[in-house]
């Protein structure tokens, strides 16, 4: 079956839902028929074209799901604002694994994972692209977005491509105005530059286990284990940043964990507020934000 067919059926299965989400698959791999919910604004106009938010749930690269509760509240709250909000399904590689995504999961499964993580997001990035008129996407404005796996994913196809993809050609269409990252991080922030840095928010908490603050092992892994793998997290890629003078809102939790993964529903009119000035009329802004995290 083609890609057009499944495609097509997929439109018209979407007569099942409500008029402002429709379901389309972006790709097939293998056994994964991978899929995207897309959330329009319910007055929308023929001829308008909006703006985007791609966004790539968590779980571990093992579960999760891009209808979660969460996930389809922030995706109606974005269509609410005027955007296009679209929730990504992912290849789940580490699903029914005997490691998992810890530290007994080799370093090169754990690379192996996020370049297939990395993959599918510019694969759904490209879809939207090559579809802008079928979804109405504003091509200017795609913001990528993601929490926790989904931050690492999202964030590793944003900025380190290059690094995982030995031909990245097919995607040099593929552009972002910005992101946004709940407790994510990347391999190397040095990979941020010049041609590629973009106004970012970052939620992170100092004490978050399981996903490195700032620069430390994936998972707290100590070196002798086989899942020893140095990431940087939002305080690097904010440094880079900052350096770089490009925009940035951090808001750094003191005490926090990997809570910070959650998408803080409270925070929204803050965080897009931020895109609005930053990411769509190009304002330089650098905001650290420091709360600590009250004890039970």
């Amino acid at each position: 079956m083609t890609l057009k067919i499944i495609i097509a059926l997929s439109l018209m299965s979407s007569i099942l839902y409500a008029q402002d989400m429709k379901t389309y698959t972006y790709a097939i791999k293998g056994l994964d028929t991978l899929k995207m919910d897309v959330y329009t604004p319910k007055k929308i106009k023929k001829n308008d074209s909006l703006p985007v938010i791609l966004w790539m749930h968590g779980g571990g690269f093992a579960g999760g799901s891009r209808a979660n509760g969460d996930e389809v509240k922030l995706m109606k709250y974005a269509s609410e604002k005027g955007y296009i909000g679209i929730s990504i399904s992912y290849r789940l590689l580490r699903k029914g694994t005997a490691t998992g995504f810890g530290c007994d999961c080799p370093k090169k499964d754990k690379l192996y994972t996020f370049a297939n993580a990395a993959i599918d997001y510019l694969d759904a990035a490209k879809f939207v692209f090559e579809n802008s008129n079928l979804i109405q996407a504003d091509t200017t404005k795609i913001i990528a977005g993601g929490s926790s796996a989904g931050a690492e994913g999202m964030l590793n196809a944003v900025y380190m491509k290059e690094y995982f993809i030995e031909d990245v050609s097919r995607y040099k269409n593929v552009k972002f105005a910005g992101t946004v990252a709940l407790a994510g991080a990347v391999v190397d922030a040095n990979y941020i530059n010049n041609l590629n840095a973009i106004p970012t928010v970052l939620f992170h908490g100092t004490d978050d286990n399981l996903v490195p603050f700032s620069v430390s092992p994936h998972h707290l892994c100590s070196p002798e284990k086989p899942g020893y793998l140095i990431l940087h997290g939002s305080e690097a890629i904010a440094n880079q940043l900052s350096k770089l003078e490009t925009a940035f809102y951090f808001h750094k939790v003191v005490g926090g964990r990997h809570e910070l993964s959650s998408i803080p529903f409270d925070q929204l009119e803050v965080i897009f507020t931020f895109i609005d000035k930053t990411m769509l009329n190009s304002e330089i802004i650098q905001t650290k934000k420091t709360v600590f995290k009250t004890k039970p």
